[in-house]
């Protein structure tokens, strides 16, 4: 049985610490040590890896983490004294065509990029290299009781150990899509859309986290039941729920928010003391509003 979660085992809010020198790591160091973690070989070609704002040989003194490098959690990581922002998701993927002190890259591209440099705060990620790692891969399944046995795909090399979605199997037998839906829903706080049938038993369950998209037939050739992912867009859902798959659907940004968690862990094992690692939490940019009978 998974005990009850509250959301702050996945992300837990920082209070500004006192800051203290993390053994006078230089931002480029760190960004040496994580790279040997994540590396930039293994992400996708279109990908950003690593630092890509700020400056190499600034000394270390405060790191925060989140999931998105937003204008409003740049200025969290200023105010509370970091040198550097690491992310999941990068700020840009193509270069941004303007750079202006806007609240959001809806208003301009280079938002986060203007207020990262004029608050002084380093910018790296570790987006797909983070998401085909071992613990990247391992760290949903744990939370929802799930034990990895492989992967449906391998973007890297053919043999390669690292890819993409954790073929897994359930903790106990008799497992139902309800029964899953509802560990999720206890993990994250937010009940997830569920595709298929709520009394179907799982042997197999593939973990996606992020979009799904484009994995289907992978999940399919698995002989998995059920996947839980992030997101995915509604014909292939509708597509797939048709073929006898059922889909958990966490939300996005939900089903990954314990890759933070993921890189805060990387972070001190590359020398960084957890007193000085800040974990912003970001996990409640959406809600589901309650049901109200007018």
């Amino acid at each position: 049985m998974v005990q009850d979660k509250p959301k702050d085992a996945i992300q837990k809010r920082s209070a500004p610490l006192p800051v203290k020198a993390a053994k006078r790591m230089t931002v480029g160091a760190l960004e040496a040590a994580l790279l040997s973690e994540f590396p930039a070989e293994d992400a996708e070609d279109w990908d950003r890896t690593g630092l890509y704002v700020g400056e190499a040989a600034v000394p270390v003194q405060k790191v925060a983490v989140a999931l998105d490098p937003t204008v409003t959690a740049i200025a969290q990581a200023s105010s509370a004294g970091a040198q550097v922002l690491i992310t999941h998701h990068p700020a840009y993927l193509s270069a941004p065509a303007t750079f202006a002190p806007e609240p959001s890259a809806a208003l301009s591209p280079g938002a986060a990029v203007f207020a990262a440099v004029r608050n002084g705060v380093a910018l790296m990620d570790f987006h797909t290299a983070l998401d085909v790692s071992k613990r990247g891969n391992d760290a949903l399944p744990a939370l929802l009781g799930l034990k990895a046995t492989g992967k449906v795909a391998h973007p890297i090399a053919p043999g390669a150990r690292k890819g993409y979605g954790q073929i897994c199997r359930p903790d106990a037998k008799g497992l139902t899509v309800q029964q899953l839906a509802a560990r999720c829903t206890s993990v994250f706080g937010r009940a997830p859309r569920v595709w298929g049938a709520d009394d179907m038993a799982l042997a197999t369950v593939v973990v996606m986290p992020g979009s799904a998209s484009g994995i289907g037939a992978d999940v399919l050739a698995s002989s998995a039941q059920c996947l839980v992912c992030g997101e995915l867009k509604y014909h292939e859902a509708l597509d797939l729920s048709q073929a006898g798959l059922a889909i958990v659907e966490l939300g996005h940004d939900l089903s990954e928010l314990p890759l933070v968690a993921v890189l805060a862990d990387a972070i001190a094992k590359a020398g960084v003391p957890r007193d000085v690692i800040m974990l912003i939490d970001q996990s409640e940019n959406w809600h589901y509003p309650e049901a109200i009978r007018l």
